[in-house]
């Protein structure tokens, strides 16, 4: 999805599902942390707003976006947790660094959701620049941390 289509905070709750009762893990990069915690701000307000309380809610903090896949899968394999949010910000550099790290990240998130037959939800911006990132975590294309709330959510009334 173009997020110059469509907000990312942009959702219909209809089918929303009672998740009072559901257990989240939030996983958080500590890299691009100006982004990541307005990611994070983002989530717990959308999961909160939709009926999940507080005490369900586990954060863990990791080094960077690559080290979400390991943090999502100690998460994902604790049977409470419902489901696991992971949210990251790879910023493109000079080196193809970037290329690595994003596919990587993305394919270790989506071997942890097949493992695990549990949500774990790819909350992580891949821009070219800051601006796109701050755009995207609450700017004017909305927050990818609502996106991602929002995504959980869905899943664990599937």
């Amino acid at each position: 999805m173009a997020t110059n289509l469509k907000n990312l905070s942009e959702h219909s709750n209809a089918n929303m599902v009672d998740i009072s009762a559901a257990k989240f893990g939030i996983v958080v990069s500590e890299w691009n942390d100006q982004i990541t915690e307005a990611l994070y701000s983002g989530a717990i307000q959308t999961l909160i707003e939709n009926g999940a309380k507080k005490e369900n809610i586990i954060r863990k903090q990791v080094p960077g976006s690559f080290e979400l896949i390991l943090g999502g899968q100690w998460l994902a394999q604790q049977e409470e947790i419902d489901a696991v949010i992971c949210l990251g910000c790879v910023i493109q550099g000079e080196t193809r660094h970037f290329d690595f790290i994003c596919d990587a990240v993305a394919q270790g998130i989506k071997d942890v959701n097949l493992k695990y037959n549990k949500p774990v939800v790819f909350g992580v911006l891949t821009t070219d620049d800051l601006k796109q990132a701050l755009d995207r975590a609450g700017g004017k294309h909305g927050n990818k941390g609502d996106e991602a709330a929002f995504t959980a959510i869905k899943m664990v009334g599937f």
